[in-house]
């Protein structure tokens, strides 16, 4: 491997672990101020990111209850999607990339992307259902309005698996003629 394509590769690593950092740090508050407004409800006015749920939460606790696993969850799936991709970037090894951990670590990031976005549509969905209710719910939508993508990522994902269990079959087959 080239020293330019080593250097890319550790580039995208630093890239990686500072995203996987940046989610951790979200999750990690989210749920912190979720623990702290079990104890506080005052501090449902002014939650991680600005975040105000008071109306939810004086109107139907279940629902801010909800509501706001459901954020949790997404935040803390995509947490967990960047340390599988943390994960494949330890264990790759660009001068034979085509193993059957790589695949396998690759296939299961394509459903863990899937889940993201289906979770991220059915929070939606959600949301959208206790709007016609009348809560305001317009906050809510940095937390999944990516939804779709993230379906589309785990579809391009799961091609780029399934090519590579193709190569590691073309792999095996190649170094038995060998």
């Amino acid at each position: 491997m080239s020293p330019q394509n080593n250097l890319v590769f550790k580039i995208l690593t630093l890239i990686a672990w500072g995203i996987f950092i940046a989610l951790c740090i979200e999750a990690g508050a989210l749920l912190f101020n979720f623990i702290y407004s079990l104890f506080n409800p005052i501090a449902v006015k002014n939650l991680y990111q600005n975040l105000d749920l008071s109306d939810m939460y004086n109107r139907s606790k279940p629902v801010y209850f909800f509501i706001y696993s459901l954020v949790l969850v997404v935040a803390a799936v995509k947490s967990f999607l960047f340390y599988g991709v943390i994960k494949l970037v330890s264990k790759l090894d660009l001068d034979r990339p085509f193993s059957n951990v790589v695949s396998k670590q690759i296939t299961r990031i394509s459903y863990i992307t899937l889940s993201i976005g289906i979770l991220s549509f059915w929070a939606r969905q959600s949301a959208k259902n206790l709007a016609h209710r009348g809560y305001s719910i317009s906050q809510l939508d940095k937390f999944w309005v990516d939804s779709q993508a993230y379906m589309l990522m785990a579809a391009v994902i799961y091609v780029i698996a399934v090519i590579f269990k193709r190569g590691i079959e073309l792999q095996i087959e190649n170094d038995s003629t060998i």
